[in-house]
């Protein structure tokens, strides 16, 4: 359905191809990348990015839920698709069904999966899966003192092969991951090299460690066991780094837009907004804005953000409400109805990033970006 109410989300194609190669270009020839395109493409939209992603030859991507990898399976017919939370009773038969690579590490996610499979008359080794180490997150994955139990299950007969050995390294933000979670991986490793199996896929580390290619040491543990090493960077695609100052050249390929809906002059001591939490020091001109918290501008934003007007900042003026905020440019000449205002990106000189909502509200840019709702459509740019 067309959508008439002026706001939306630019999803720049040229930007978010020129990230993926640049990440490619880094990660160098022996190192594969996987897309993370999951909570929608951290909210730039599934589709589109996935196709885009496609089209400049991805041959991986990953979600977070089985549930979004029928849905990408739709987009992405050729590509291999990871879903990386598990298989819940009444996903395994979409998993084979729909060619997809789950990580597990439960054995009731075995049990589900072997069962669909059988069910299937799927053949041994036919269904490829990624096995979580837990290295020291204590959140997905088996504990490195019960990963033997867990390599039986792939014993002679079995319709499940252990493609991938991954881990979760608990420092994502930072350069590397810390010595104790990498020793841990290592200890992993080797169990399963003693196993004989053979896993083609060492999966570990995600956009810091690909910008800064600090974990040397897990590059040189998937080269003794003859593994491939596969990261999964899911931030630096859309141009931000984990860390501030880190991204080189990466671009942001988000800008979300909106028009000025009404401008309106206020007297001297007038209240504006919900709880009259703003206060005109002077005469006020106020832009009014049809966007709120439940598009995904943040409440935190009252009196505390801005936006950009014709190039110049323009400070949020009282509490955001639901569906509309309202902007004090008593200092922009012109602003009128009609003016097309950056809530994130660029407008010549002035920018406002994700990370500069973050630091405002006290979070991180991933929550930033996830958080624009479903119902701000995003439109394909160059």
């Amino acid at each position: 359905m067309k959508t008439t109410r002026p706001t939306w989300v630019e999803i720049s194609q040229g930007k978010l191809r020129q990230n993926y190669r640049r990440l490619r270009e880094v990660a160098g020839p022996n190192t594969e990348l996987l897309a993370v395109v999951k909570a929608n493409a951290y909210g730039h939209g599934l589709e589109l990015c996935a196709r885009t992603l496609a089209a400049d030859g991805a041959k991986w991507f990953g979600v977070t839920s089985v549930e979004e990898a029928v849905a990408l399976r739709a987009i992405c017919p050729d590509q291999r698709i990871l879903a990386l939370s598990g298989v819940w009773p009444g996903e395994a038969e979409w998993v084979v069904d729909h060619r997809i690579t789950p990580v597990l590490w439960e054995p009731s996610q075995f049990y589900l999966l072997e069962e669909a499979a059988r069910q299937r008359g799927l053949r041994a080794g036919e269904v490829a899966v990624h096995l979580e180490i837990d290295t020291g997150m204590s959140r997905q994955g088996v504990q490195v003192h019960h990963l033997e139990r867990m390599l039986s299950r792939f014993g002679a007969g079995s319709p499940l092969r252990l493609e991938a050995v991954m881990t979760h390294f608990h420092t994502p933000d930072e350069a590397a991951p810390t010595e104790s979670q990498v020793k841990e991986l290592a200890s992993a490793v080797e169990i399963v090299a003693r196993s004989g199996l053979r896993p083609q896929y060492l999966s570990a580390g995600s956009s810091a460690d690909v910008l800064s290619q600090s974990t040397k040491t897990v590059n040189a543990m998937a080269e003794k066991h003859g593994m491939r090493r596969l990261v999964r960077p899911g931030l630096a695609l859309y141009g931000y780094a984990p860390q501030r100052g880190a991204g080189g050249r990466l671009e942001p390929v988000l800008t979300w837009k909106a028009r000025v809906t009404a401008v309106r002059e206020i007297a001297p001591g007038t209240l504006v907004g919900y709880g009259g939490t703003f206060t005109a020091p002077k005469t006020t001109r106020l832009a009014l804005l049809p966007v709120g918290y439940a598009d995904g501008f943040n409440r935190l934003l009252s009196n505390k953000g801005w936006a950009l007007v014709r190039g110049q900042r323009a400070p949020v003026a009282g509490r955001v409400s639901m569906d509309q905020v309202m902007l004090d440019v008593t200092e922009i000449a012109g602003a009128a109805e009609g003016d097309e205002v950056v809530l994130i990106g660029a407008d010549g000189s002035e920018r406002v990033t994700a990370a500069d909502i973050a630091e405002i509200t006290g979070t991180i840019p991933y929550e930033v970006l996830t958080s624009i709702a479903p119902r701000v459509p995003r439109v394909p740019v160059a």
